[in-house]
């Protein structure tokens, strides 16, 4: 199929909903962070996503706790 103005319709207003960020890592990083992420039935962006997520939240829990004490 061609890459016609309605598919690059639909993907430039798919982009404009998502923020774009480019990380670099150490060469064979990316293929062990695949592997794990497919063990764990997620797509890559999925469990980066969601391993940021839970170490923000982790790191807010920490902070709320020692402000208290």
């Amino acid at each position: 199929m061609a890459y016609d103005e309605v598919s690059k319709r639909a993907t430039n207003k798919y982009r404009k909903k998502n923020d774009l960020i480019q990380i670099r890592m150490q060469l064979g990083e990316r293929d062990i962070i695949a592997e794990h992420a497919a063990k764990c039935g997620e797509s890559m962006n999925a469990f980066i996503n969601r391993a940021i997520k839970e170490t923000m939240d982790r790191d807010n829990m920490v902070d709320k706790n020692s402000s208290q004490g």
